[in-house]
């Protein structure tokens, strides 16, 4: 049974998650043992945290649209696809060893930040997004498995599909936060429905972790935008850095 004061740490935490979510990745990484740590069985923390994250991204695409950043229909048709890996992803069972799995990721992780670091840099004022033809199918068969992954684990994800948009769709920094958040909210649905079916939610613990979620996300989306891209890739590496470490030593 929850005391007083584990709702002001749900929606602390879930601020905290709500913020990185939206300008990076990793949060569920934060979210996920919280929730484990006031009772929730693994399985139910990863479904109640699917609450949370829907009201999450939700708030962010609509922040981001209140400054005028949307990719629509680009990111409803990234949507689509990665809706449907989820459907999966939400059903499989992978028999893999947790520390394994753990330091794979953290390997994942590391490359994701020497290709932060290290890739040639674009000029963002001669970036020409690439957003329709071979470009969209080639994005919809890989958001197809992000949408795998997503459904099943999701952690760290948001930095690969970041970086996807940055460097092979050419939209800035900003966009692809944007873009990212929305195709979540939509993939995420389809998740949760999983989830919700398997009995597999807490909806209590779920919606006062989403307060705080949501307020975070709000938050980052407009804040993300008057800063611009620099502030989020700094805030990409050293997202992605901690991420690793944790993933590697703890």
């Amino acid at each position: 049974m929850l005391e007083w004061y584990h709702y002001f740490l749900l929606i602390a935490v879930g601020f905290a998650v709500g913020f990185i979510n939206t300008v990076a990745g990793g949060g569920s990484l934060l979210s996920l043992p919280t929730l484990i740590f006031l009772g929730l069985p693994p399985a139910v923390a990863n479904g109640t945290n699917r609450v949370a994250i829907v009201i999450q991204t939700a708030m962010g695409t609509a922040g981001f649209k209140s400054k005028g950043i949307s990719t629509y229909p680009f990111n409803i048709y990234l949507g689509i696809s990665a809706f449907l890996g989820a459907i999966i992803g939400a059903y499989i069972a992978v028999d893999i060893d947790g520390e394994t799995f753990n330091r794979i990721l953290a390997i994942v992780m590391i490359a994701v930040v020497l290709i932060i670091i290290f890739k040639p840099k674009m000029r963002v004022d001669e970036m020409q997004e690439r957003l329709t033809g071979k470009y969209l199918w080639i994005a919809l068969v890989v958001f197809f498995f992000f949408g795998i992954y997503g459904g099943f684990i999701n952690a760290g994800l948001g930095f690969l599909m970041m970086l996807f948009l940055h460097y092979f769709n050419q939209m800035n920094l900003v966009r692809s936060n944007a873009t990212k958040v929305a195709v979540v909210f939509v993939y995420m649905l389809a998740a949760l429905v999983v989830f919700v079916l398997n009995d597999k939610v807490d909806w209590k613990m779920g919606l006062v972790l989403a307060i705080g979620n949501g307020s975070g996300a709000w938050f980052a989306s407009r804040f993300s935008v008057k800063k611009g891209d620099g502030f989020i890739k700094t805030f990409l590496v050293i997202a992605v850095v901690l991420m690793a470490i944790k993933l590697w030593f703890f």
